[in-house]
């Protein structure tokens, strides 16, 4: 049996009691699912860190806690279970605890979007429908990418059509080449861009190019493109992006929603002035020190950061320090 199938089996029991709950005990969905159904992506997302205890469990108090804060920030959504929120690190009860945890606590007008990438394809449609079942609106997916020399244009087509096909709720291809190894080829983003279950893309490759390319070449479809990190925000809206996915949004939301709204009103001089003070410490959290990195600036900003889970390890104090000061350098702190 394949390591991804494996690793979805223990989902199945979880999923089942989702199924079997009293209809007054399930979360509907805050949307309608299907195609001919559009989701407008504008704007905001932070990708949650999950926090943990000391012991290194799921502190779901501590969730909470920093969901209170952000409901005070015009985010168009939140995103959980993406790459900042160790989704690799989480079994698989977790996952859908995470999820429904923050459905609880998200005003219906605001979107949930949920990681549900697996490495094959069956699993894949397993943690999707399982994650609609916990309260997810959108399944953001990640390519496969153990066997990348095999993940031709052809094979990610098949994949991500089948998972489309099968998901009641609207996908989000997300291509995070940093730490997959695989781009998710401009060739098959077009292809996908045509299905009316595929809803964007998420691209946190940085190539600035291809991103407009995107935009391009799909405007003739219903297909919205999200900027993957701060620090090319503003030139994605230029380029005609719908919105971002940001890891500096959990320490520097407001900012980001700022810039967004700057954006959107065309006052460039004034976004391009914000733009460039949040270059370096979104460098800082995400390229430099990493998930680590962005839990530390957290705690600086007001909202539990805690611990990573092992084997990410904690900043050396050399490190903090460093963090500490491209903040400071940059007037947010």
């Amino acid at each position: 049996m394949a390591l991804s199938n494996r690793l979805a089996l223990p989902l199945r029991p979880a999923l089942a009691a989702l199924r079997q709950a009293a209809p007054g005990q399930r979360r509907r969905l805050s949307t309608p699912s299907g195609p001919g159904h559009t989701l407008d992506l504008r704007g905001i997302f932070p990708p949650l860190t999950t926090p943990f205890s000391p012991t290194q469990e799921v502190d779901y108090a501590q969730l909470e806690g920093n969901l209170r804060r952000y409901a005070s920030i015009p985010f168009r959504g939140l995103v959980v279970l993406g790459s900042n929120g160790e989704y690799p690190y989480l079994a698989p009860h977790e996952r859908l605890q995470m999820v429904s945890c923050v459905r609880r606590a998200l005003p219906r007008d605001r979107l949930l979007l949920a990681g549900s990438g697996c490495e094959s394809t069956q699993a894949t449609i397993e943690l999707t429908v399982s994650m609609a079942e916990a309260g997810a609106d959108v399944a953001l997916v990640v390519t496969p990418c153990y066997y990348r020399g095999a993940m031709t244009s052809a094979a990610l087509v098949q994949h991500y059509t089948e998972v489309a096909d099968a998901s009641p709720i609207p996908v989000v291809l997300y291509s995070v080449p940093a730490n997959t190894g695989l781009d998710l080829p401009l060739e098959a983003v077009l292809a996908l861009a045509q299905h009316p279950n595929i809803l964007g893309i998420k691209d946190s490759g940085g190539d600035i190019t291809r991103m407009g390319l995107m935009v391009h070449k799909t405007r003739q479809e219903d297909f919205q493109v999200l900027a993957g990190s701060a620090g090319f925000l503003l030139a994605s809206y230029a380029l005609g992006a719908s919105g971002g996915v940001c890891a500096l949004a959990n320490v520097l939301g407001a900012p980001l929603c700022q810039l967004d709204h700057l954006c959107r009103e065309g006052r460039w001089q004034e976004a391009r002035d914000l733009q460039h003070r949040l270059i370096e410490p979104n460098v800082a959290v995400t390229r430099r020190f990493g998930i680590p990195g962005l839990k530390k600036a957290m705690e600086w900003f007001g909202y539990y950061g805690g611990p990573c889970r092992a084997p990410l390890a904690p900043l050396s104090p050399p490190q903090v320090e460093e963090l500490r000061g491209t903040f400071s350098a940059n007037s947010w702190l």
